[in-house]
């Protein structure tokens, strides 16, 4: 602070006023003290006015005073009331002859020149607060100009922006779009060149969409560029405004065009929607322009503007071709729907028909017209409808249905017809609307089916009876002529002396040989027709099997029973029987196994039979239909077999793992 004040004293010595003052005070001082200063004999020079006390010398004090604290401040006031009074008081005491009258009129000069002093003061604050006050005034304005300028300017920017909105909005048309964005920014802008690309996403390469205000060969030179390069390449794939001063000069111009055409200051902007590039705009002056912010700003806001309308008008496409296809689809399905050779109907949740097709009509024996005010219930009995009822159920309750399923229909002349029916739940606004059915008359194919279940039983039983009455014959006729020959070889040897041992050794032979094969005879028989299966039953008949087939082929074969044991129609039991038997006689042929198994499980609702081996196993077909051309003869008939009785086999093996053979049969 003392610093601060000796760095003024010289300012203040430099003042012309400062000098000024203290020339009055000299004055004053000459003025007080005529006599001993030049030496004259009247005690005051204003004597030629009759004043001989030194009045008005005293109240010339009041001036510099005055003029002090007026040029100078409140300090240099109060300093130079202080000289005075250093001044005037020598006087009073020492040379003056009316101390009293002297000492009141040096008192009046001090105070009035104190408040003067003090008046002076209070109106220099003053003067100052005005001072600030205006100075705080002038940048309010200021600032409100500026503001005033800013609000302008976005008023400027948001008619621009509602200038291309308006434009942009009037067609979903994406290059209509482009082009009327194109031509308003060169006007809203005042520029003369404009391009607009599209990004296309497969390429990753910009497309040269709209052209305004260059030459073709400008536009030929610039119809494609890659994302990075070039100004909108850098754009594309920054998402950042860019501005280039002097295109043409430019150290990251990548076409020479862009020289040739006399491209100086150029704006590049992204065209963006849900933060995705979707392209840039660039508009481009041949004359030198530095661009504003406010210009950065207003051609970014439009860039934004015109990437929305690219993204809806890219939707509006999208819509407009999924409307297409979507009409398309209903034209295909509807002809689809009307040709189709399977029967197609509609149904609500009550029953009644909203479509059918032309199938429906040889289906059911009504014509479309007539099923369009039915109801399902007109066509099925009440255990069809029961099954549809499940069905429906199912279908509601996301439960699991077996499809396609067998359908019973009533036709409209009264006879019977069978369909495979396969129902869908129609859903809408995730609630169940109706139900769609697809059906396929089965009623000629039931029919040949029962036939040629009846023929095959008719050739199965045929069979049956067939060894029934070979083995028969071999156990009646062959077999006790076998007996026969060899109880008389028998008793030659024995009765006739006159062999010799040669003789007697051959016809030995001959007896042995022809019991071997009187017991094959008799194997041959059972194996036929075994007479247990007749007398005993199912699991007698497996039990002699499974010792027959370990005694003669040296595997073990175990047998097990789960369940209570029930016997079956004499049909059911030949067939698992003949079932059995050819999948043991397969693991001793074929399976190199050391040890099999037969399960036999009587459940509540259907049999298991099942026949297992620990052997080599081997490579299944994809379909169970397709044994019989891979060879596996034996196999397919026993699917035919379990065919014939209603019955599923199933067949698992696995090349090194076993065979597994299951037949599954209703109760």
């Amino acid at each position: 602070m003392a610093a601060n004040k000796t760095s003024r004293l010289p300012g203040i010595v430099r003042s012309p006023h400062f000098w000024l003052i203290v020339a009055m005070f000299v004055l004053g001082i000459v003025l007080h003290y005529p006599q001993q200063i030049l030496h004259t004999s009247e005690p005051s020079l204003f004597g030629f006015l009759g004043l001989t006390r030194h009045g008005a010398e005293r109240i010339f004090f009041l001036l510099p005073i005055s003029y002090a604290g007026f040029i100078l401040g409140n300090k240099a006031g109060l300093i130079s009331l202080a000289a005075a009074l250093l001044v005037m008081l020598p006087r009073v005491f020492l040379i003056s002859q009316y101390v009293p009258d002297a000492l009141f009129e040096t008192g009046g000069v001090i105070i009035i020149g104190g408040l003067v002093n003090l008046w002076f003061r209070g109106y220099n604050r003053e003067q100052e607060r005005r001072q600030q006050a205006l100075i705080n005034l002038e940048g309010t304005k200021q600032e409100l100009q500026s503001h005033v300028q800013a609000i302008m300017s976005n008023e400027k920017r948001l008619a621009a922006i509602n200038a291309i909105s308006a434009v942009i909005s009037r067609s979903l048309e994406l290059d209509d779009v482009l082009a009327a964005a194109a031509d308003k920014v060169l006007e809203v802008m005042n520029l003369e060149i404009a391009l607009v690309y599209l990004l296309h996403e497969d390429t990753q390469e910009l497309e040269l969409k709209v052209c305004r205000g260059a030459s073709d060969e400008y536009a030929a030179g610039l119809m494609r560029l890659k994302v990075g390069e070039g100004f909108n390449g850098r754009v594309a794939d920054s998402g950042e405004p860019m501005l280039v001063a002097d295109a043409s000069q430019d150290p990251r111009l990548t076409r020479e065009i862009v020289k040739r055409e006399g491209i100086q200051a150029l704006l590049i902007v992204p065209l963006k929607a849900r933060g995705k590039v979707l392209g840039t705009i660039s508009v481009s002056t041949r004359q030198s322009r530095q661009f504003q912010n406010e210009e950065v700003e207003l051609l970014t806001s439009i860039g934004g503007q015109i990437g929305m309308a690219i993204d809806n008008a890219r939707l509006y496409q999208q819509e407009r071709l999924m409307a297409e296809q979507l009409r398309t689809s209903e034209k295909n399905y509807r002809e689809l729907f009307e040709s189709a050779n399977e029967a197609i109907w509609v149904h609500d949740l009550e029953g009644n028909i909203q479509m059918a097709n032309k199938a429906c009509e040889g289906l059911t024996g009504y014509s479309v017209a007539e099923l369009h005010k039915a109801n399902v219930k007109s066509f099925l009995s009440e255990e069809s409808l029961n099954l549809a009822r499940e069905v429906r159920r199912g279908l509601l309750e996301h439960q699991p249905v077996a499809l396609p399923y067998e359908q019973r229909l009533i036709k409209k002349d009264g006879s019977e017809a069978i369909c495979m029916l396969t129902t869908g739940l129609v859903i809408s606004d995730g609630k169940p609307r109706a139900f769609q059915n697809i059906a396929r008359d089965v009623t000629a194919e039931k029919r040949m089916q029962a036939n040629l279940k009846f023929y095959l039983q008719q050739v199965t039983r045929a069979q049956e009876e067939e060894r029934r009455r070979i083995a028969r014959e071999l156990h009646d006729d062959t077999a006790q002529g076998l007996v026969a020959l060899s109880r008389r070889l028998d008793s030659f040897i024995s009765t006739n002396d006159r062999l010799s041992p040669k003789e007697t050794e051959t016809l030995e032979e001959l007896r042995q040989e022809t019991a071997k094969i009187l017991d094959g005879v008799r194997r041959f028989a059972q194996d036929l027709r075994p007479s247990v299966l007749d007398d005993l039953g199912l699991l007698p008949a497996l039990e002699w099997l499974a010792s027959d087939l370990t005694r003669h082929f040296v595997i073990p074969i175990g047998i097990g029973v789960l369940g209570t044991a029930k016997r079956f129609p004499p049909e059911t039991e030949l067939v698992l029987f003949r079932i059995a038997q050819e999948a043991l006689r397969n693991v001793w042929k074929h399976s190199q196994a050391t040890r099999a198994w037969v399960t036999v499980e009587f459940g509540p609702d259907k049999t298991t039979l099942t026949v297992q081996d620990n052997g080599k196993g081997f490579a299944l077909p994809e379909r169970t239909g397709d044994l019989a051309g891979a060879g596996k003869l034996g196999l397919a008939g026993m699917q035919e077999r379990a065919q014939l009785i209603g019955g599923k086999l199933t067949i698992q093996s696995t090349p090194g793992q076993g065979t597994t053979v299951t037949v599954e049969v209703p109760v």
